[in-house]
């Protein structure tokens, strides 16, 4: 398969380290991937905030840059929720970038929903020792229908094992503009979250969303908890050498 990587913004300016571990797992399962350099905000920003204009502007690039490829890939649940569900309807009744915007929502696919529906990966070869929770970020498990999956890969993970938090499929409070326009509301959110997944014994947090694995971050260090936070890619491909999310900027604090 020809697939091109949607690295995504936060991926490219906060977690390289994901884009790189997304890499090897796609190679590993036979694709030849591209990054295209053209390539860059998926609009979703803009787009939430009502500024249509300039989403579909961004929307635009994005379609010319990775309309080629056979699929789409990116380690992100909300910016494939944009490009596949959203895409479309920016364009709806758009004779030239309405089939256009169609066509590259039907080959766009989340990471690990890739991997196993539509590849037919059942088990990584990677080992990571320790308890660790999951957490179902909303554009993942609500636009795309992610759940299992994640799941089923981890399961294969040597060493790992994985604690249920309970209501594990709430919101974390993050929401892009979200939780720059309503702060306090979120801050109550996420620090729902963060009790939830904490009472689950675990180690490390693990999901799908740099968003939300972000903001839950950035809550437990301020809340002085020694729970870390990953993104699945790095585990599934084993590449957890780099520091946990926010962790090497924790320790440069000091």
């Amino acid at each position: 398969m020809k697939v091109a990587l949607f690295v995504t913004c936060l991926v490219d300016l906060f977690r390289p380290s994901v884009g790189f571990a997304a890499l090897k797992l796609l190679e590993d399962a036979g694709c030849t991937v591209y990054v295209p350099e053209a390539q860059t905000c998926c609009g979703q920003p803009a787009y939430n905030s009502g500024a249509r204009d300039e989403a579909k502007a961004i929307a635009r690039q994005v379609i010319e840059a990775f309309e080629e490829f056979e699929a789409v890939v990116a380690p992100s649940g909300s910016c494939t929720g944009m490009i596949s569900h959203h895409y479309p309807a920016l364009f709806e009744g758009d004779e030239i970038w309405g089939p256009r915007a169609e066509a590259l929502a039907a080959k766009t696919f989340e990471l690990v929903s890739y991997l196993t529906d539509q590849l037919g990966v059942e088990a990584v070869t990677a080992a990571y020792q320790g308890e660790v929770t999951y957490h179902d970020a909303c554009s993942g498990l609500r636009e795309l229908g992610i759940r299992d999956q994640p799941r089923k890969l981890l399961a294969s993970v040597d060493g790992l094992n994985l604690s249920e938090a309970p209501e594990r499929d709430v919101c974390c409070g993050f929401g892009g503009t979200f939780s720059a326009k309503y702060g306090e509301v979120s801050g109550a959110i996420v620090t729902a979250k963060t009790a939830a997944l904490g009472s689950t014994g675990a180690t490390t947090v693990l999901g799908g969303d740099l968003g939300c694995l972000v903001n839950i971050a950035g809550r437990l260090q301020r809340e002085g908890s020694p729970i870390s936070v990953r993104h699945i890619a790095e585990v599934l491909a084993g590449m957890t050498d780099t520091p946990a999310i926010g962790a090497g900027d924790a320790e440069a604090g000091k």
